[in-house]
């Protein structure tokens, strides 16, 4: 429809409106260079007028004024050749009708000054196009568009970057959409109210045990919370009544923040903590003991573990990373204060490292560096401190890689400041590489790069990539916390099989975990609280 013919003229009589203010303004912005340019010819004037003899003083009088050496007899005159005393002179201090003259000419080059720097600090009220208002030199191309076709990277609090009901020719993806899209959030009680930790959230799994939802976490300052799923939820009597907490239990096993949480591959009760306070910790369930089975040995050490892992087949050795960018391998049948054995593998911090479910000796690391790595454990080359394993491969991104996971069947899946999740795929090529084997730059190669929002700031725990360690239902997948407040569920394929949501989700559930068997899903946020899908 087209305009009507008063809005036409009421539009037109706007843009003449801001059209003369914007030539007044601009004539004001002349006037004031012109200005200017005159202040600063009068200002040579001045100076050349400053610079001429200063005025004789007119004579007076002088009043008969006795010497100090004739008023004190004991003191002796001034020698005559000691210098004389340097005094400041002033134009204020001036005689006569010249110094009057230069003030006058002094304020009158004032206010020529002051005009055009008022002028110029004049705030324009009016809109003002960028069209119209452009820099010499830097006008903008007919592209422009007024920042229009810039996209949004920050946060979308609630807003879906998946659709569940895209069409997908794989019959397996489709099945798996259907099944994990199906999955409900927990509501015995509401988000806000399971409050697992003190603090936020940092590190989080789920009890092997098949029976029922019991669920780890570690937390900012040290704290360790458990909180069982399957516990009786409230009854509600009356409906404004005060509803019971649920019963949650939390321990200040460690110092510092809790950067990993695993559990025993052979003891159903006993779960190990990793934490910046340089040591690593047992949690017997049963006994109800917390024992340190690691730290350096020199107590004034700081080593910050970033990552603890277990082989599957192998519950006597736990290996951990470090912030300062090595990996330890220690035996939990020797003494917490024996010396690990220690390599340095990067010069910067590595943020998360897994062993290959079935290939252990095949270590992948995630750095500050900007690099993925695979290491050998089989075969430990160099002397003293240049000792370590052999390197396989390295994949580098464009910033910083937080997290590599391996699959149960040799894919490993990373997450990075790039706003990026990768998937390598060796699943048919690992369990053939002997001792030593190095891989090429092509072979390093990702399989599937996916774009995710990756950019959790200060106050956002760093999103990680969880694999489900054993799935019951057959199918591949990991978790990763979504900023727009959802948990994403991907296939070893790329495909996004689920995106998780649910009322009262206020917060990142940033640290997001599958159980190893069964299709539960939790995610943590930086209060402490945690959304559970069964």
């Amino acid at each position: 429809m087209a305009p009507a013919v008063d809005d036409v003229a009421a539009v037109d009589s706007a843009a003449e409106a801001k059209k003369s203010k914007l030539e007044q303004w601009r004539a004001n912005r002349n006037d004031s260079a012109k200005r200017l340019a005159e202040f600063q010819n009068a200002a040579a004037t001045v100076a050349a007028h400053l610079s001429r003899p200063a005025p004789v003083r007119p004579a007076k009088l002088k009043a008969k004024v006795k010497r100090s050496s004739d008023a004190h007899p004991n003191l002796s005159s001034q020698p005559d050749n000691l210098p004389k005393r340097i005094t400041r002179s002033s134009t204020r201090l001036s005689y006569g009708d010249d110094s009057v003259d230069r003030k006058r000419e002094l304020d009158a080059l004032h206010s020529e000054v002051a005009a055009p720097i008022a002028a110029k600090k004049a705030r324009i009220n009016s809109d003002l196009s960028l069209n119209d208002i452009t820099v010499s030199g830097r006008s903008f191309s007919d592209g422009f568009g007024g920042l229009s076709g810039l996209s949004f990277r920050g946060a979308e609090p609630g807003v879906k970057t998946f659709d569940a009901s895209a069409e997908t020719t794989d019959k397996d993806v489709a099945k798996a959409r259907k099944l994990l899209q199906g999955l409900q959030l927990y509501d015995k009680w509401a988000v806000n109210d399971i409050k697992i930790t003190p603090v936020r959230i940092y590190s989080m799994g789920f009890h092997p045990t098949q029976e029922k939802p019991v669920i780890f976490a570690g937390d900012k300052e040290g704290a360790m919370g458990i909180f069982d799923a399957s516990q009786p939820g409230p009854e509600y009597d009356d409906e404004d009544a005060k509803i019971d907490p649920p019963v949650i239990s939390a321990f200040n096993t460690h110092a510092r923040t809790i950067s990993s949480i695993h559990f025993s591959p052979i003891d159903a009760n006993a779960v190990y903590s990793g934490s910046y306070d340089s040591s690593i910790r047992k949690l017997d369930i049963e006994k109800g003991v917390s024992a340190q089975v690691y730290a350096p040995a020199d107590p004034s050490e700081d080593m910050p573990i970033s990552a603890i892992d277990m082989a599957p087949t192998e519950g006597n050795v736990i290996l951990f990373s470090t912030l300062h960018g090595a990996l330890g391998r220690h035996d939990l049948r020797m003494p917490s204060s024996e010396s690990a054995e220690v390599w340095q593998l990067h010069d910067n911090k590595i943020g998360g490292f897994t062993l290959h479910p079935s290939q252990p000796h095949l270590v992948a690391t995630a750095s500050l560096d900007r690099t993925m790595c695979i290491w050998d454990l089989r075969k430990i080359t160099g002397r003293g401190d240049s000792r370590a394993p052999v390197e396989v491969g390295s994949h580098a991104s464009s910033l910083s890689v937080s997290h590599a996971a391996w699959s149960a069947a040799g894919h490993i899946a990373t997450s990075s400041y790039d706003d990026t999740v990768k998937i390598y795929d060796f699943s048919s090529t690992a369990g053939s590489w002997t001792a030593g084997h190095t891989l090429s730059e092509a072979e390093m190669k990702p399989a599937h790069i996916i774009r995710h929002n990756n950019q959790t700031g200060r106050w956002v725990t760093i999103l990680k990539p969880q694999w489900q360690a054993a799935p019951s239902d057959g199918v591949l997948k990991f978790a990763i916390g979504n900023m727009n407040r959802f948990v994403d569920i991907y296939g070893a394929d790329g495909s996004q099989l689920a995106q998780l949501d649910g009322e009262g989700i206020t917060a990142v559930p940033a640290v997001a975990a599958l159980h190893p068997t069964n299709n539960w899903v939790v995610g943590g946020t930086g209060s402490g609280k945690v959304a559970l899908w069964m």
